[in-house]
């Protein structure tokens, strides 16, 4: 009697055709899409248009963005920082770089310094401005230009 029911819910079963509701699905993947979009956070960097980089074949666009505290050299001399502050000593770079430092330690990120200068800068500016981040504790260094096309 049981083999009679289970045969005749095989035989029902197999004339139906089974569909499936993917509107809970579809509204799960709306709301993953949101949160990932909430969450994130997008990294820029503030590029100085007073700033007209040197050209190189070989530069190569780094990928990572984040840890960069940015270090603008103008065809002047004059160093700013990515927040339009001046930096006009060694000691107010060392500063700057070393407070990007402390926020980026509390997120636990390496800082780099991205040095973007003029391409009429004296290079003792520069290597002034690279000694200072090392005083701060920066040693990585991520020196702007323009990419040439092969």
């Amino acid at each position: 009697m049981a083999s009679e029911k289970l045969k005749a819910a095989i035989e029902s079963a197999d004339s139906e055709e089974l569909t499936m509701d993917m509107s809970s699905m579809i509204d799960l993947v709306f709301l993953l899409l949101i949160f990932f979009m909430v969450s994130s956070h997008l990294i820029i960097v503030q590029i100085d248009k007073r700033v007209k980089p040197p050209t190189a074949e070989n530069a190569i666009v780094a990928k990572n963005a984040t840890g960069r505290v940015v270090v603008n050299v103008l065809d002047d001399g004059s160093i700013w920082g990515q927040d339009e502050m001046e930096l006009p000593t060694s000691e107010a770079i060392t500063d700057y770089v070393d407070q990007a430092v402390q926020r980026n330690n509390e997120s636990g990120i390496d800082t780099r310094l991205n040095l973007r200068a003029d391409k009429a800068v004296d290079t003792r500016i520069i290597k002034k401005v690279v000694q200072a981040a090392g005083e701060a504790g920066v040693y990585d260094v991520i020196f702007g230009s323009y990419v040439v096309e092969r």
